[in-house]
């Protein structure tokens, strides 16, 4: 397994739209396991393909947090919402391409994902709580839609000025 490089918001790979998974291939099941490791290094909850540059809709999340719980981590390829909720919940987001920056965001508490999983079979199931925003966060990703997306426009320009700045020191280190 290799470790990813996650790409930091403004990157224009970021804002595009993912091809579906037409076949599973072990390059993309390689390209799983490598996300998997990434999201858990970094240390994340979620990670989608765009993240890491690859624009497919593949994604992977892992929200057991509970130290000494076994890990849940899932695949998901061509992942999509199939039904959400009446009642919102909010909950402040963050996210691997957009470093130390944190709002609250609002989403359907409840959303039923269908999937392909690593093994190619159909899979359905109904997420609530935070495994239900980082799916919908993630799957967002698919669709070149931020968390920031949905924050006001000075918000969102204050924190795109902040990951400027954060790339521009990097790129000088």
């Amino acid at each position: 397994m290799t470790l990813r490089s996650i790409l930091i918001h403004p990157d224009p790979r970021l804002k595009k739209v993912c091809e579906p998974v037409p076949d599973l291939t072990d390059e993309l099941r390689e390209l799983a396991d490598d996300m998997l490791q990434t999201m858990y290094d970094a240390p994340g909850i979620g990670l989608a393909a765009p993240q890491v540059g690859i624009t497919k809709r593949l994604i992977v999340l892992d929200c057991v947090k509970e130290e000494g719980a076994t890990p849940r981590p899932l695949v998901m390829f061509n992942p999509e919402v199939v039904a959400s909720s009446d009642e919102r919940s909010v909950y402040e987001e963050g996210c691997l391409s957009i470093p130390d920056q944190y709002a609250e965001v609002e989403r359907p508490s409840e959303v039923t994902v269908r999937w392909m999983d690593r093994d190619g079979r159909l899979q359905e199931e109904t997420f609530a709580d935070l495994w239900a925003t980082c799916v919908q966060h993630e799957i967002d990703h698919l669709d070149g839609i931020l968390f920031i997306d949905y924050l006001k426009p000075l918000k969102r320009q204050l924190i795109t000025r902040k990951m400027q700045k954060l790339k521009r020191e990097r790129a000088r280190a």
